[in-house]
């Protein structure tokens, strides 16, 4: 049962746990099973905040269909969150957009101009270059999607919700509707978050979109702040008479795969149970080429099933594989995809590979597929 997903969570002693599941498997029913088992161990009383299907229904568009469209605005429904809208400011929400580099700009309409209390009524978009007749347009999906999101975020930091209910964060979902290009910037504001707040309370993070699963646990194992999330244990030995103590390094993070088969619902690590994962990133990575819309996180991709394939034939380096292809630049490619997979990279080059970097991926990906016949169909 979910609930006993749930528990299995909420029980675990890591302050991260990235879940990745398909669509429809029932991420947003664990969100509110997680819910349900720690209010009740919390005297029935939130225990912590989530962003979930939940909170995106919140926000619902009044489209002026009277008016022919002229003054349309996204309406917030009435919730037990209005009160705590009179502590969030645009300029807040606007911080947070600012790494998607929104077009356009907005401002927020109070329910009651004498009790702020009651929190906004609605929320109208207008373009940046309109900022003085503020001519109200309606954003597309992924852009409001994309504000919800951003909306929370900003939530998240006012007094008097997440510092009271502060046992966990449970996000769910942020990137539906989204292209790869934001994917990336959705998937660095949740490390950045991560950062900000494991050390206090535990981070639930659940999506179905591959590509951010990934590049999360890469970076969470192996990102420029990695050693954030591992925590050193002193682990002690007896050998006779002595004991010996050695520190030991264990990771902060639980990275597991939602899986449902015969209705019964499990947690398995990447390399138990029927999910092949190297297939699934073998499958984005030939969706990419098929669709010619190569990024860079695809390299990150492609690092990722090189070490895999290194590691199932014994190596710790992905640059073997390379050489096992016969590419004569196998160094110069390694190198190549290793510096475009870091993290530094992700945030400052976000656009389509360049034409050299995009025919390495092609070629390298082509070889991969004769030597290594994988089934991804």
């Amino acid at each position: 049962m979910m609930k006993d997903i749930a528990q299995e969570i909420k029980n675990a002693k890591e302050t991260i746990v990235l879940i990745y599941a398909f669509n429809a498997t029932g991420k947003t029913r664990l969100s509110v099973a997680y819910k349900d088992i720690t209010k009740k161990a919390n005297g029935n009383k939130h225990a912590g905040v989530y962003y979930n299907a939940f909170s995106e229904d919140l926000f619902v568009w009044d489209n002026d269909e009277k008016n022919d469209n002229k003054d349309v605005t996204l309406m917030i429904q009435r919730s037990s969150l209005n009160k705590y809208h009179s502590l969030l400011t645009e300029d807040a929400v606007r911080e947070k957009l600012q790494s998607y580099k929104p077009k356009y700009d907005f401002k927020f309409t109070n329910e009651s101009a004498e009790d702020p209390e009651l929190g906004f009524k609605n929320i109208t978009f207008f373009l940046i270059e309109d900022t003085e007749k503020e001519t109200p347009i309606k954003i597309s999906r992924g852009e409001e999607r994309i504000f919800i999101w951003c909306f929370f975020l900003a939530l998240f930091e006012v007094e008097g919700w997440a510092d009271v209910q502060d046992q966990h964060f449970f996000i769910d979902d942020p990137v539906s509707s989204l292209d790869d290009h934001n994917i990336f910037i959705t998937a660095h504001l949740l490390l950045k978050f991560m950062e900000k707040h494991c050390d206090k309370r535990k981070i639930i993070i659940t999506t179905h979109h591959m590509g951010i699963f990934s590049i999360l646990q890469d970076w969470l194992k192996k990102g420029e702040n990695a050693s954030k999330f591992k925590t050193k244990n002193i682990k002690e030995t007896r050998r006779g008479k002595d004991v010996i103590k050695e520190a030991i390094e264990e990771p902060r993070y639980l990275i597991r795969l939602l899986e449902i088969k015969d209705g019964r619902y499990k947690l398995v690590g990447k390399n138990k149970g029927l999910h092949q994962y190297h297939l699934l990133l073998l499958r984005i990575l030939d969706e990419a080429i098929l669709n010619n819309n190569i990024n860079t996180y695809h390299l990150a991709l492609l690092r990722q099933v090189l070490e895999s394939i290194a590691s199932f034939l014994g190596e710790g380096r992905f640059g073997y594989v390379l050489e096992e292809l016969d590419f004569e630049d196998a160094n110069t490619r390694t190198d190549i995809i290793n510096a475009l997979s870091h993290e530094k990279i992700y945030t400052n080059k976000l656009e389509i590979l360049n034409p050299d970097d995009k025919r390495l991926l092609i070629e390298t990906l082509n070889k991969l597929m004769t030597k290594f016949p994988f089934s991804i169909s």
